[in-house]
């Protein structure tokens, strides 16, 4: 122990002190002593000093050396100097993990004094909340934040349900924020982007209000003509005869809404799908049939550029999806209009199209087209026997195939719809 041998050097000063003034004098012995101590006192200086200034030297191997007690004390001020050094280490160690973990996060974290003032935020919370990590700390959250609701559930202190924010800064989006008191004066507001989540449920409310909607007038139609029928038992033949067509029409509605529905729902299941080589110049000239058939000489059919070019894909997947474009150009084109069909290769791509002298589309619409139930003339559609469903299952059967649906229209002046597909999916002949 230090003190033990410090005691032990003091007492053998004395001791040899004391022995020199009994042989040679008391002047001698106090002259040894204080010699002595002069001694002691210089060695303890000169290596006081060498410590200060190893101490304040940033570089904490460079320690000292020393004889007798000083060296025990440099040994034992570096192991401590050392082991200090390492615990500051991990503790810069678990910060930075903290941080870079937080940093990762893609959910936002601020961190809040007792008067709502950034003290601290991750890269998410700034992108959430349009936060400069530099100016605006400790500034309070609702005058970066300026959100009547969000001032409102500050100053409520009632956070166990977290709060649903509209924003528009940085860009428009959609965050559940939630604040959570971590001690005595500090809190964490943390903030979730479900923008997402939130268009997903508008398109499940749209969705179901559709189908209610689309499913409502051919029932109250068929409703009523039973109603009548029952009321009025008597009723001629032909009039009877009509609104059972009518009803009859009503039910095909209905069980075209009801089909679409089922491959739109398979669809999306993700199933894998049959693939075999598809004959498309033979596929071409059916749908051209088809299209005649359905015009009844309306219109001018025509098959344009005819690429013996084969596709790896699902036939039937992509005679409904063809078809569909081909009825769509169809039913919004006038009598006495041209409607193309074309199948070539153009940049080592297949590209079906479908080309109609039709009423076109506005460019507002054009990104929209594809929606559940978006329909540009909602009256037309319905008029014409269209479902609202056709380019939703379109969008879907051509990414199951890696392809692109192109548009290309102008109001009043006719469509262009193409399909792309990628090279990995052609066979030339």
């Amino acid at each position: 122990m230090l003190w033990l041998r410090s005691l032990i050097h003091y007492l053998t000063v004395a001791v040899f002190s004391a022995s020199i003034g009994a042989i040679f004098g008391l002047t001698y012995g106090m002259a040894t002593a204080i010699g002595l101590l002069s001694c002691s006192v210089l060695y303890h200086l000169v290596n006081l000093g060498r410590l200060h200034r190893w101490v304040e030297d940033s570089r904490v191997d460079n320690v000292p050396s020393g004889i007798l007690l000083w060296q025990e004390v440099f040994d034992r001020v570096y192991n401590q100097v050392r082991l200090q050094s390492k615990i500051k280490e991990r503790l810069t160690n678990t910060l930075d993990r903290f941080t870079n973990a937080s940093e990762a996060l893609p959910d936002g974290v601020v961190i809040l004094d007792e008067h709502d003032r950034i003290e601290w935020c991750n890269r998410s919370a700034a992108q959430h909340m349009a936060i400069n990590r530099v100016s605006d700390v400790w500034q309070v959250i609702s005058n970066i934040v300026r959100h009547p609701s969000l001032r409102e559930y500050l100053r409520s202190q009632d956070f166990a349900h977290p709060l649903v924010l509209h924003t528009h800064r940085p860009q428009e989006q959609v965050l559940s924020v939630q604040l959570v008191p971590f001690d005595s004066s500090r809190k964490l507001l943390l903030s979730r982007d479900i923008t997402q989540l939130d268009r997903v449920q508008t398109v499940h409310r749209d969705f179901v209000a559709n189908v209610s909607h689309e499913l409502r007038t051919p029932l109250t139609v068929v409703g009523g003509f039973i109603e009548t029928m029952i009321d009025m038992p008597d009723t001629d033949p032909e009039t009877r005869g009509q609104h059972l067509q009518l009803m009859y029409d009503q039910t095909q509605r209905m069980q075209r809404l009801v089909d679409d529905l089922l491959t739109l729902s398979r669809l999306e299941s993700g199933q894998q799908m049959r693939e075999e080589e598809v004959d498309v110049p033979q596929l071409m000239r059916l749908l051209a049939a088809e299209a005649e058939g359905l015009s009844q000489g309306r219109h001018i059919v025509t098959i344009g550029q005819l690429d013996s070019i084969r596709l790896i894909g699902n036939h039937d997947e992509l005679h409904s999806a063809f078809g569909n474009l081909v009825s769509n150009a169809i039913r919004y084109t006038p009598n006495g209009g041209e409607i193309t069909l074309s199948w070539n290769l153009s940049f080592e791509h297949g590209l079906f199209s479908v080309k109609d002298s039709g009423i076109g589309i506005s460019p507002e619409h054009l990104p929209r087209l594809t929606e559940r139930f978006y329909r540009v003339d909602r009256g037309r559609s319905r008029s014409t026997g269209g479902t609202g469903l056709g380019l939703a299952i379109v969008k879907h059967i051509i990414q199951r195939h890696q392809a692109q649906l192109l548009v290309q229209s102008k109001s009043g002046e006719g469509s262009v719809f193409s399909v792309k597909f990628p090279p990995q999916r052609l066979i030339n002949n």
